[in-house]
């Protein structure tokens, strides 16, 4: 039975409270029936220094690598999605009947067994499908088609409400998932970055992870991408009506082919060895240990985290114990909890040739990208600010360290890279700055949070 409910202020009130790899086709990535041994995680740690210079405080980068198996023919997890799609005014015209043929297309390519549910917003909220099983495809598509444009932007509200759907049929065993569409401000309740991801937290705790899509060039970027970020979530920018096809398919591809979820990653540092800040993501840091959650892996996807440390000098020939590494999850397949455990550290030598030629060029350059991207946030912020030359002067800082690195590393990856902070530096004080934001802001989380389209 199809219900509808407007914006409830006690409910948005408590969540309030609360919060106080390899390009993917559209398809679950399968293959041949694989040998028991194979539907599990890879797992691997090592550092982009191996051997350090001898008689000197350094820095050094550990890194993590995870990987997704291939997901077996007609094997995948049960869905349990939540729609949250923005119906206000904004949207008439080709952008609403795009995302109503995007959203349809999704309902096609769900399981009976699946769960969905569809929340519109504008300056009310409707539970336009309740959470229900996908039995009944006609009758939900033929809701969504009806959908017409009307009023502002409750998004808070229309978020909020997609949880609660998806707490009816909450499930570890299910990929747990909303999907948020959305071309404009929040106007109506809570509007910041920070209370939007707020409420990212939350819906981590719960298990549930949100991706955003923005549509356009009015949506709100920041309170997009921390609402992504905070839960673990994709975000992505639609120039226009047209992309949210493609961007539909991709991130359903990503739904359909989770094979690990609930990822722990405990990194215990040595005596001595000081966390300075996890690389591209969040990191909970407390003394010698850093903590560092993954919603999600998925099928032959690798997903890195790199951690900054400082060594303590050594001596010529000595070794040293930098990091032991804990890995907890849940495998999806097999329905098991799954554990990997490793270990890191370094030797030191006084032979600055045999040090660089030891160097693990593959971690390094994902530490690379990742300190180039940070220096992108902070030029973004400098633009923010009004400081256009001092933001210019930055991408043009970090184009020239990306090319320096590219050529050290021999890395083609970082000389694209610096290409397009060159593209970028040149674009920053331009009239179409809104748009060239919305692609940096995209990025920076897409290069984060590894994601794979």
């Amino acid at each position: 039975m199809l219900t509808s409910n407007v914006v409830r202020a006690s409910t948005i009130a408590a969540v309030a409270c609360l919060a106080c790899g390899p390009v993917f086709a559209e398809t679950p990535v399968v293959g041949p029936p694989p040998r028991p041994a194979e539907l599990d995680i890879s797992f691997d740690v090592n550092v982009g220094e191996p051997m350090m210079i001898a008689g000197q405080e350094q820095s050094a980068y550990i890194n993590i690598t995870l990987g997704g198996f291939a997901l077996p023919v007609t094997t995948r997890a049960p869905i349990n999605l939540a729609l949250v799609l923005d119906r206000s005014a904004s949207m008439a015209g080709d952008r609403l009947e795009k995302a109503k043929a995007a959203a349809q297309m999704v309902v096609d390519r769900l399981q009976p067994d699946d769960t969905l549910s569809v929340v519109t917003f504008d300056s009310r909220v409707e539970v336009l499908v309740p959470a229900q099983k996908v039995s009944a495809r006609g009758a939900i598509k033929e809701q969504i088609l009806g959908l017409t444009p009307r009023g502002s932007t409750a998004l808070f509200a229309g978020v909020t409400f997609g949880l609660e759907e998806v707490s009816k049929f909450l499930d570890p065993k299910r990929v747990n998932r909303i999907i948020l569409l959305s071309d404009g401000q929040a106007n109506v309740g809570p509007a910041s970055p920070n209370e939007l991801g707020r409420l990212g937290e939350v819906a981590a705790r719960q298990g549930v992870t949100i991706t955003t899509i923005g549509l356009g060039s009015d949506y709100n970027e920041d309170l997009m991408a921390q609402l992504a970020m905070r839960s673990d979530g994709n975000h992505a920018y639609a120039q226009s009506g047209a992309d949210l096809g493609r961007i539909f398919g991709f991130e359903l591809g990503d739904i359909l082919s989770v094979v690990a979820q609930d990822v722990q990653i405990e990194i215990e540092l040595a005596p001595g060895v000081v966390p300075v800040r996890a690389l591209g993501r969040e990191a909970a840091i407390a003394g010698r240990k850093a903590t560092i959650a993954l919603s999600q892996l998925y099928a032959q996807q690798k997903k890195n985290v790199v951690l900054e440390v400082k060594v303590p000098a050594g001596v010529a020939g000595a070794k040293r114990n930098l990091a032991d590494v804990n890995v907890s999850y849940a495998n999806m397949v097999s329905k098991k909890k799954g554990a990997k455990r490793g270990a890191v550290g370094v030797e030191f030598s006084a032979d600055k040739t045999l040090v660089t030629a030891r160097q693990n060029r593959a971690a390094l350059e994902l530490a690379v990208e990742a300190i180039a991207t940070d220096n992108n946030r902070q030029a973004v912020a400098l633009r923010d600010q009004g400081k256009v030359r001092e933001a210019q002067q930055a991408l043009e800082r970090n184009a020239v360290y990306l090319q320096q690195e590219a050529a050290r590393l021999s890395s083609e990856k970082l000389k694209v890279y610096e290409r397009q902070n060159v593209e970028e530096s040149r674009s920053i004080d331009k009239r179409d700055w809104n748009e060239t934001r919305k692609s940096m802001r995209e990025d920076h989380l897409k290069r984060g949070m590894s994601r794979g389209w």
